[in-house]
């Protein structure tokens, strides 16, 4: 069992040791022939129950993601007053979910984040809407992530927030029952998601929203345009006057019925697979248009040497090994560790950049890409930017998870080819695929259909 509670499904390959589940990768025995469908996308959950909160009305999420992340935005907005029911209806990977918003949201509370990152940025803007102090804290092992970009921008919209001078979390929001809005400058350099958090409670500001990023760069922009997408679709129009700079005006937000898409991100590794064990892996549901960074899957893959068709919604992967490459992920930085895993198993010299930003995710994955790597015999080059890898035979040993899911489902990959690697804690795939280890069990079985 992990620190969160978590127990995921016996696993042949599980062994506990203290409070993590260590678990042997399995290797590939020959080419696969798996075709998959996945949980609902994280990204698009955690936004949707958002706008669903703050909508006119009830709202209904089909194929919603159920995991510890999703979770924590559940609890948070329950806090806040949000009734959130599970509907009859379920499918393969649980219920749908019935949101049915305030009168008005409620003080007094604490929202724990756990050590979700959306729930952090997106929930503290609500809190000011709340009628009464809401303290919003986090597991130790996420203290660290970056909020006081968050903090600045709360108080330039008028919603008094008690840090105690640290800019981090923990947090008071005292909250008065409505936000005033306005212009806000803010440099969202390390996380887009200060801009989604924003632009997700502009409507409901008592002005609205004229948000300016200042920063150099912007990381990870297809989850500003997934935001976008989600608020157009209840009927929010976001203005783009200038490059890095978004009005939302006051207004309703439409209540709506919404079907999420699978996670693109999370069938990252399960695409790779076939590219180190050979065969052909599908992916079904796969949407024909997608703001969700997954969606570059395909180019990435291709690029490094597999042959993708798309036909009826099922996406299918066809590998026959890793041709090096060099990619810049700056638009899709949670895709770098599947990626770095597969530049360890290629035929030569691969560059990833433009995740710098990643270093301050769950861990900084840089590092413990690079440590990662290197522990396993590989030869990884920590960059400014990113990771140089040069293919080096790899063999077993511990493969650290560092309490980051990706981390672990990177582990996993290189585990197909390299025998005898060891996850320290494969729980912590819970974060966003509580299913992961069977999942990734059924694939390997010989013409599997998970």
């Amino acid at each position: 069992m992990t620190h969160d509670g978590y127990s995921p499904h016996p696993d042949p390959g599980a062994v506990v040791a203290r409070d993590a589940v260590a678990w042997r990768a399995p290797q590939a025995d020959g080419p696969l022939r798996a075709e998959l469908t996945l949980p609902g996308s994280k990204s698009l959950t955690g936004r949707e129950l958002v706008l669903a909160a703050l909508a006119d009305g009830p709202s209904t999420l089909a194929a919603p993601l159920h995991s510890q992340d999703s979770a924590r935005m559940v609890d948070a907005l329950r806090t806040l007053g949000v009734t959130i029911e599970e509907s009859e209806h379920t499918g393969p990977y649980g219920p749908n979910l019935v949101v049915t918003p305030p009168a008005s949201f409620r003080g007094g509370a604490e929202v724990d984040c756990g050590q979700a990152g959306t729930v952090m940025r997106f929930v503290a803007p609500l809190a000011g809407f709340a009628r009464g102090d809401v303290r919003m804290t986090a597991h130790e092992t996420a203290l660290h992530r970056p909020m006081g970009e968050m903090i600045h921008a709360l108080r330039e919209v008028g919603v008094d927030v008690d840090d105690g001078g640290n800019w981090s979390l923990p947090f008071t929001v005292r909250g008065h029952g409505h936000v005033r809005g306005g212009e806000v400058h803010l440099d969202a350099s390390r996380s887009s998601q200060f801009v989604s958090g924003l632009l997700l409670s502009a409507a409901r500001f008592d002005v609205g929203l004229h948000l300016i990023h200042t920063g150099r760069r912007l990381p990870s922009i297809p989850h500003i345009d997934m935001t976008i997408e989600c608020l157009a679709h209840r009927g929010v129009r976001v203005e783009r006057p200038a490059p890095n700079e978004w009005v939302v005006a006051a207004g309703p937000l439409r209540a709506k019925d919404v079907a999420i898409e699978p996670d693109l991100s999370n069938a990252a590794p399960f695409l790779a697979a076939a590219m180190i064990a050979g065969g052909t892996v599908s992916v079904k549901g796969w949407p024909a248009h997608s703001t969700q960074p997954g969606a570059m899957l395909t180019e990435i893959l291709h690029d490094a040497g597999a042959r993708l068709h798309r036909r009826g919604g099922v996406l299918t992967l066809t590998g026959s090994g890793v041709r090096a490459f060099d990619v810049d992920l700056s638009a899709a930085g949670e895709l770098a560790p599947t990626i770095v895993g597969l530049a360890a198993l290629a035929d030569g010299v691969s560059t990833i950049t433009g995740i710098g930003h990643i270093r301050l995710h769950e861990t900084d994955r840089i590092r413990a890409l690079v440590d990662g790597i290197n522990a396993l015999g590989g030869d990884a080059q920590e960059l400014p930017d990113g990771i140089r890898v040069t293919p080096r035979p790899l063999h077993g040993g511990v493969w650290r998870s560092h309490h980051d899911h990706r981390m672990a489902t990177t582990g996993a990959l290189i585990g197909l080819a390299v025998p005898d690697v060891v996850i320290d804690d494969i729980g912590v795939t819970a974060k966003t695929l509580p299913q992961f280890a069977q999942l990734w069990r059924q694939m390997l079985s010989e013409g599997a259909t998970a």
